[in-house]
Order: C-alpha cells, then sequence, then structure tokens
C-alpha cells in the first residue's frame, strides 16, 4: 500500500446517489483508490439509494445528505465542510458540483475544491430548452471558474468547456475514468448461465447502458435486424431506463423476439463482456464511455459510433476496434459482421490499461493537491 506522506490527509468526495450511472461507478472506483493508497475517505451522497451501494467497501465513510433535490443539501455539506474539514472535495456531475461551489463558498471553507465533467455541453444543450439553456449557461460561469480546478474526462468535454468559457482553460485537466480494476477482471471470469451463451450457442453480440435516447440502442436493433438477415448472432442489451417500452415494441416490429433481449440491469456486466464476441457502442452522445473500455479489458471485440465524445479518443481513431458513422444502420451492422467473422480483430486490453484504477488514481493526485511517489504507467 502506498502511504500519504502530504498535507492531503483526507477526501470528500460528492456524488448524487447511488443509482446506476457511469460518473457515479467512476466516484465510487476513485474512492477505492484513495481508500487503498492510505488516505480517510468519505463519500457524500444526496441520497443513499440505488444499486451501486454494496460496491462501497468498508473503510470509506458514507454520508447522506438526505436531500430529495441537490439545492436542499447545500446546508449539510456546509455542515460537514466546517466539521470535518476535508484537505479536498471532490463532485461530479452539474447540480452536485453547483451545490459544492455554494457550499464551499458560504462555509468560507480552506478546502481545495476539484469539480469534475462527465458530460458534454452539446448533450446538455440538446436536452433543454432555450432558456433552460441560457440559465445552465449562467450558472456554469458563475460555478466553474470558483473552483480551484476542473477534471474533463475527455478532451471532447474540455475543449467544450474552453469554448463557453476561455477563461477556464488554465484551471482544466483531462483525466480519463478509472473504468479498469482488478475487480473487473475477476468479476469477468465468474460463471454465466443462460441459453445464448455456450460453445454451441451463435455468437453473442452485447451493449450495455441506460435505456435513453442518447445511447442509440434503437439504431442498434434496426442494425441488428440487417446483422441476423446475413448471419447467426444474438444481442443482449443490459441496462434500464426510460425506452424500454419503446425498445421492446421495436424488437417485437422487427422480428428480433428470438434474436435479441434487453436484459436489464446486472451488477456484473463483466463476465457478459468476457463471453460476448462483439462489443458495440451505439451512442449518440458520450462524455467517456466507460463500458466500451471495459470491454475492451475483458477482452471483447468493439464496434463503436464515431459520436461526440470519447470512442475517437479511446480506439485512437480506430486502432483498437472499428468507428462507424453515427445513426447508419447499414454501417454499424457492416462493422459487427465483419468484426464476427475478423480472424485478426485487436486484442485491446493494453489500450485499456490507460483507464486502470491505479494509473488514473495517480494522475487524480495532482490535481487534488497531493505528490505521493512517482506516476505509474500504463
Amino acid at each position: 500500500m502506498l502511504t500519504a506522506t502530504t498535507p492531503l490527509q483526507s477526501v470528500t468526495l460528492l456524488i448524487p446517489n447511488f443509482q446506476a450511472g457511469g460518473a457515479e461507478r467512476v466516484m465510487i472506483r476513485l474512492a477505492k483508490g484513495l481508500h487503498g493508497m492510505g488516505f480517510s475517505v468519505n463519500l457524500v451522497v444526496l441520497s443513499d439509494q440505488g444499486p451501486y451501494r454494496e460496491e462501497v467497501p468498508s473503510g470509506i465513510n458514507v454520508i447522506s445528505l438526505q436531500a430529495s433535490r441537490a439545492l436542499f443539501g447545500i446546508p449539510a455539506l456546509i455542515c460537514h465542510l466546517r466539521r470535518e474539514r476535508p484537505t479536498v472535495l471532490l463532485s461530479a456531475l452539474f447540480h452536485t458540483n453547483f451545490i459544492a461551489v455554494v457550499a464551499r463558498l458560504l462555509a468560507r471553507s480552506p478546502t481545495r475544491l476539484v469539480i469534475s465533467e462527465h458530460n458534454t455541453l452539446d448533450l446538455v444543450h440538446s436536452l433543454v430548452t432555450r432558456w433552460r439553456w441560457i440559465a445552465f449557461r449562467l450558472l456554469l460561469g458563475w460555478a466553474y471558474p470558483r473552483a480551484d480546478a476542473v477534471v474533463c474526462v475527455s478532451e471532447g468535454i474540455a475543449d467544450g468547456l474552453r469554448h463557453v468559457l476561455p477563461g477556464l482553460d488554465s484551471k482544466l485537466h483531462v483525466i480519463g475514468n478509472p473504468v479498469v480494476s482488478d475487480e473487473v477482471i475477476q468479476l469477468s471470469q465468474q460463471p454465466l448461465e443462460h441459453p445464448w451463451v455456450g460453445a454451441t450457442a451463435p455468437p453473442l453480440v452485447l451493449a450495455a447502458g441506460r435505456l435513453i435516447p442518447a445511447k442509440g440502442f434503437d439504431l442498434l436493433l434496426t442494425a441488428f435486424a440487417k446483422v441476423v438477415a446475413r448471419t447467426s448472432a444474438r444481442l443482449v442489451i443490459l441496462g434500464e431506463g426510460s425506452e424500454r417500452a419503446g425498445l421492446t415494441r421495436q424488437i417485437q416490429r422487427l422480428g428480433l423476439s428470438d434474436a435479441a433481449t434487453l436484459h436489464g440491469f446486472t451488477p456484473n456486466p463483466y463476465a457478459w463482456m468476457r463471453h460476448a464476441k462483439v462489443f458495440v457502442l451505439s451512442s449518440r452522445h458520450e462524455g467517456l464511455p466507460g463500458a466500451l473500455i471495459e470491454a475492451m479489458a475483458c477482452g471483447c471485440r468493439v464496434v463503436a459510433t464515431d459520436c461526440p465524445h470519447g470512442p475517437r479518443e479511446i480506439l485512437e481513431q480506430g486502432r483498437w476496434g472499428r468507428l462507424v458513422p453515427m445513426d447508419d444502420p447499414e454501417a454499424l451492422a457492416q462493422a459487427i459482421i465483419e468484426m464476427l467473422g475478423s480472424p485478426t480483430a485487436p486484442d485491446a486490453r493494453a489500450r485499456s490499461q490507460h483507464y486502470s484504477l491505479k494509473y488514473v488514481t495517480h494522475l487524480y493526485l495532482d490535481v487534488l493537491g497531493l505528490k505521493a511517489g512517482n506516476h505509474l504507467r500504463p
């Protein structure tokens, strides 16, 4: 274990809850990494709800602000900063980043504040009305410059913030997510029982993520109908979300009931990744798609849409997997078919180590204000 030898002794990480979101899982893993280095770690949540609660190891202090909305959590967060006096507060996602800025200001706390952005501004803009976007821009412009540092999980996210807030550039740091850990590899080796898994089963195509329009699962189903018209395969989509009913109807309409299924949320998607022949990311927007990196770490071949932002960066312009244009079902289908039949698909496990827990946690140490040992190289 690495020993903390600098003034940074206590770290507070702030997330909305333990629901099944990528940013939440990233922060839990980062908490594990910091705790493993010997730091005292508090994981503060607005509400102590969600399936990821079970992933928090003992030794990490979970504190619930018991707030139904982010703004309602400000008083309790102020009390935490005054009582615990953490050396650094790290938050993720805009609404929790905003209350972190407000709480530190009102608490008059010397705590260093680092906020992290996991979503592209393009995605936010596409999901809100014109007036909400104007309000968001104003709040962003007020809050983010008041942080000591801003971590972006991809270059695309950083570029978006530079465009909106040019004066923020000196505070921006690009650090990928700590997606790959020893635990991920261990979980991938667990047995998986399903009629579509096994030596005699057709090749398995896998996708994972929240069932929302941004993930493009409607595009994937349209493409997969073209795949099964040309070759034998099965599709499993892991995750839950608001689009389940619509995607279920689409499966029936395309005649895919025997070839595609919405499997729902699973706490161990990695065993599926180990058994899948191809993992597909069909997104229209991303920040940094963790599931894509996890699939690479589990030895799965990958196909991804060239969406903003992350896939091109992760795959190094297609070196480690296939990149296809967005909203092009024919191109996506052809890439899946080619990957299913390719005898020389690249092994991307080495590339995935650039997003390992050890490597990324060490990169965070400088931003958090800690110097401890030499950075590890992937």
